[in-house]
């Protein structure tokens, strides 16, 4: 495995970063003081920092010769809400917040290439460290290009990196095109007419007319959408009436659609939308639907993604850099994506036997009150960092 000495030498120093984080988590919008905690350190290492965007983002600047080309490289901050199962050392301070999809970790491996960066600038040109706050569910990305980040910081491509449980420490997995898919919300309100449920001809029951539509649905899916598109539209919530003998006025469905590509989310959507008018009408009742897109689908494109694959194989060999196969869980880097050319990419985290005595006894998977970053990726994914920016930055 081909890793930068000098990150090698001082990943104790990243390790006690990390782990201070892990301790001290933070949820979206509120990475106060993780974020003073990255400004402050990279300020002791000389590289400039521009905070407050998308909130309590940060930005470090680093500049070496006289090129206008530019690198930005992201991590994420933001912890979840979930109660820590784990009782080690480093274990979270803060019941109800946890650091359970590793930003701790994403943000240490970024803080590892700038420690290297503030001595060694072995490119020309200028890398942006991007810390993002709120990728869990607030889209800090979003905010952090509204607040201009791509207009005051001109960067001709953006990398992220993920770390990933169940593929080993050392290995990378990536791929063109679509890596994690889009996250949108639905609710429907059905308003029938309530009566006694002795007397159901009396009112307008909204009750079958939900399901009629939760049946319908699923026909956007296998008949619609094109049998080779990826989409899930899942239903999870039917709400309807307060007591046994009563016929409600209203009926509330809520669920989630999650697909690869903005193309099919515009179909569901308006499908959705016919089947719920029409189904209403047949009834003689009214409906009216909220369609929330949050995330879209994160693409990766195909330059930057065989780029990204010559630097992870250059470090690890060809045979420990895999194709990622795509999931629909979503990630706001699908934001950085539509606006420049750029790759989201993933690192082995292993199956969590890395956790120190004292972890919870449940598996070491992402958004599980078991899991905890392994350490052995701080150097690897520096690393990686390093030697991404540098090559890209020598590239013509």
């Amino acid at each position: 495995m081909k890793l930068v000495e000098q990150i090698a030498a001082f990943a104790p120093e990243i390790r006690a970063l990390r782990r201070d984080l892990h301790a001290h988590p933070e949820l979206k919008f509120e990475e106060f003081r993780t974020s003073d905690r990255v400004a402050e350190q990279l300020t002791a290492w000389g590289i400039p920092i521009v905070r407050g965007l998308g909130g309590t983002g940060v930005v470090g600047i680093v500049k070496a010769g006289s090129s206008d080309r530019a690198i930005g490289l992201r991590a994420d901050m933001d912890a979840l809400p979930i109660t820590e199962f784990n009782r080690f050392e480093h274990a979270s301070k803060h019941p109800g917040r946890m650091h359970a999809c590793g930003h701790d970790g994403h943000t240490a491996m970024l803080m590892g290439a700038a420690r290297h960066f503030a001595t060694q600038r072995n490119f020309d040109g200028t890398v942006y460290l991007i810390f993002q706050p709120a990728e869990e569910g607030g889209g800090g990305a979003r905010e952090m290009i509204k607040d201009g980040l791509f207009e005051r910081f001109p960067m001709q491509a953006i990398f992220g990196l993920h770390n990933w449980p169940g593929l080993k420490a050392g290995q990378f997995a990536l791929r063109a095109g679509p890596m994690m898919g889009s996250s949108n919300e639905f609710r429907i309100r059905i308003q029938g007419r309530g009566s006694h449920a002795a007397l159901p001809h009396t009112g307008v029951d909204p009750v079958p007319v939900a399901c009629q539509m939760v049946q319908a649905f699923q026909t956007i899916i296998t008949r619609n959408k094109k049998p080779i598109e990826a989409a899930v539209l899942s239903v999870t919530k039917i709400h309807a009436g307060e007591a046994i003998n009563v016929v409600p006025d209203v009926a509330e469905i809520e669920g989630t659609l999650r697909t690869f590509s903005t193309e099919a989310i515009d179909l569901v959507e308006q499908r959705m939308r016919t089947i719920i008018e029409h189904t209403a009408a047949a009834f003689d009742c009214s409906a009216e639907l909220t369609f929330l897109r949050n995330y879209p689908p994160t693409v990766n494109h195909a330059a930057e993604t065989d780029f990204c694959r010559s630097v992870m194989q250059s470090m690890v060999g060809a045979e420990n850099v895999f194709e990622f196969e795509p999931t629909l869980g979503a990630e706001d880097f699908s934001y950085f994506l539509l606006e420049k050319p750029g790759c989201y990419a993933v690192i082995g985290n292993g199956e969590g036997d890395h956790r120190d005595t004292g972890h919870g006894l449940g598996p070491c998977v992402l958004h599980n009150p078991n899991y905890d970053f392994n350490d052995e990726l701080i150097p690897i994914g520096a690393s990686y960092w390093v030697h991404l920016a540098e090559r890209w930055l020598a590239a013509r």
